[in-house]
């Protein structure tokens, strides 16, 4: 099969690699309807986090089931499935807790820029929808088992509530939807932090009430005003870096809540600034798997439509073009077909 290989900073490849096999009977074998380049996988590719070897890459898929272990009953051959990055049993005691992201026998996707996927905890990992859903849908599906339910995450974690109000920290695929996961769980105002005039215009379709530009000190004073002085009830932090961070704490009110999902890169938080702000912190890697029945009937009804974030569509054997896209912001997201 093709999957597309990082060797280096700068340098992805679409190679030839081995077709993926049953290895444990858990364990199913998709082919892959889309997939799509991440913005956590330019960390690697801009050289932020070290490519020692080179490995494929991936943590985003929908496709059609070809292959199942021996305990899995779930799905079966020839359904149409959706996952997540975190692959989960579904049945561990953080697993029932909701946090599926931290399964005792949690294992990472990292193969799925690829024309075929092996599925690991495939039983608690996939959710089959009912028939082949329209090609339309895919893109939404596509982004449910990612940036969906990772801006679902982070309006979760940060307690949006209706009537509120909350800011959103990051205007890449991730940012957009936590847009969407505001108003469909009942945010009277969102503040959607970002320069770009295209991604303005697709937060604004997504649900945001105003754009903010400025960034650091200055964004932080503009929500501070817009808010009565004491800061938002929300804020969904989603970037990771650590000006992204200390902008999200300090635009948040006393009792507010951040809701921090962009993998920190650099990030330190200071006890005391913290302690003394009285602001709830909760994130990490989205649960995206408590989601997926939800969030897969919301796309599929039309309530939401999370793919509206792919902006630029190419062939796998063009992954490269993808990376590079979307590292120049040339597009916000890159779907691939294979």
């Amino acid at each position: 099969m093709r999957g597309a290989v990082i060797h280096a900073p700068g340098d992805i490849r679409l190679e030839t690699l081995d077709d993926p096999k049953i290895i444990h009977p858990t364990d199913a074998i998709i082919r892959t309807a889309v997939t799509c380049v991440c913005g956590s996988d330019l960390w690697p590719y801009r050289g932020v986090e070290p490519t020692e070897q080179p490995h494929p890459m991936g943590h985003e898929y929908v496709g059609f089931v070809e292959e199942v272990g021996p305990e899995v009953t779930a799905v079966k051959p020839g359904q149409f499935v959706v996952g997540s990055f975190a692959t989960s049993d579904n049945t561990c005691a953080n697993c029932r807790n909701g946090f599926q992201a931290n399964c005792l026998n949690r294992e990472f996707m990292s193969t799925c820029q690829a024309d075929y996927v092996r599925i690991p905890n495939a039983q608690g990992t996939l959710v089959a929808t009912d028939d082949v859903p329209d090609e339309r849908f895919w893109p939404g599906l596509l982004a449910v088992s990612d940036v969906m339910g990772t801006g679902w995450w982070a309006a979760d974690a940060a307690e949006v509530r209706p009537g509120s109000t909350a800011v959103v920290v990051g205007d890449g695929a991730v940012g957009l939807c936590a847009i969407i996961a505001a108003k469909e769980l009942g945010a009277e105002r969102i503040i959607a932090m970002s320069r770009h005039e295209p991604r303005q215009k697709l937060a604004r379709a997504f649900g945001a009430t105003d754009i903010v530009t400025e960034r650091g000190d200055d964004g932080v004073a503009q929500v501070r005003e817009m808010t009565g002085g004491i800061g938002a009830d929300s804020v969904l932090e989603c970037v990771g870096t650590a000006e992204a961070m200390r902008q999200a704490l300090h635009s948040t009110r006393p009792g507010g809540n951040v809701g921090f999902v962009g993998v920190p890169h650099d990030v330190a938080i200071d006890g005391q600034e913290l302690f003394f702000s009285h602001v709830g912190l909760r994130g990490g890697p989205a649960p995206v798997r408590r989601y997926l029945p939800d969030l897969i009937d919301r796309v599929l009804t039309g309530a939401i439509d999370p793919g509206q974030v792919f902006d630029l569509t190419l062939p796998l054997d063009q992954v490269a073009e993808g990376y590079k896209a979307m590292d120049q912001r040339r597009a916000i997201k890159a779907l691939l077909r294979p």
